[in-house]
C-alpha cells in the first residue's frame, strides 16, 4: 500500500549555517558597529542564546536570523518566538528554540485534520511523524495539498513516499 510520513524537522548544519551567516551580517552591518551581539546555537537541544544591547537590535537581529534561515530552507515556523526578551543588566538576552519533531499534539492535530478531510486515507502516529497510508497514490497527494492550507505553526515536510 503506498505511504508516505509527514514529519517536522531542522537540519542541524543548515541551522548552524544560517546562524554563521547572520553572525557575519551583523558584523558588517553599520548599525552594530561596535554593539554587543552574541549568538550561541546549542545544536542538542535546538536553542539559540542571543544577546544584544537593546530591544530593537534584538528584533533586527531576530529578523536578519529568520531571513537567512529562510534562504538556507528553514521554515520561518521553525523558530519559537513566544518567549520575551528580558533586560539582564546592560544586555538583552533572549532564547529561541528551534521546533525539530513534532509533538504528541501536534501530530493529534494532523490525524483530526486527515480524518476531517474525508479522504480515504489511515493515518497513524509513530514516535515523531505521522504514516498515511491509502489504496492509491492519488489519495496521498490530495493528503499533502490539503496540508499546505492547514494553519498548524509548524513547518511540515513530507518524506519516504512509497508505492
Amino acid at each position: 500500500m503506498p505511504s508516505f510520513d509527514m514529519v517536522s524537522k531542522v537540519d542541524a548544519q543548515l541551522l548552524d549555517n544560517a546562524v554563521n551567516v547572520t553572525k557575519k551580517e551583523i558584523t558588517n552591518r553599520f548599525d552594530f558597529k561596535n554593539a554587543h551581539v552574541v549568538i550561541d546555537l546549542n545544536k542538542k537541544e535546538f536553542k539559540l542564546n542571543i544577546e544584544t544591547d537593546d530591544d530593537m537590535k534584538m528584533r533586527q537581529l531576530m529578523d536578519v536570523l529568520i531571513s537567512r534561515a529562510h534562504k538556507q530552507g528553514i521554515a520561518p515556523e521553525a523558530f519559537d518566538l513566544s518567549k520575551e526578551g528580558a533586560q539582564s543588566g546592560k544586555a538583552w538576552k533572549k532564547e529561541v528554540t528551534v521546533r525539530n519533531g513534532l509533538k504528541q499534539e501536534d501530530a493529534k492535530k494532523i490525524i483530526k485534520l486527515i480524518k476531517d478531510s474525508g479522504l480515504k486515507v489511515q493515518a497513524s502516529i509513530n514516535d515523531d511523524l505521522v504514516r498515511v497510508t491509502a489504496k492509491k497514490i492519488d489519495d496521498l497527494q490530495a493528503v499533502i495539498q490539503a496540508s499546505k492550507t492547514w494553519e498548524l505553526g509548524i513547518p511540515l515536510q513530507y518524506e519516504n513516499m512509497r508505492s
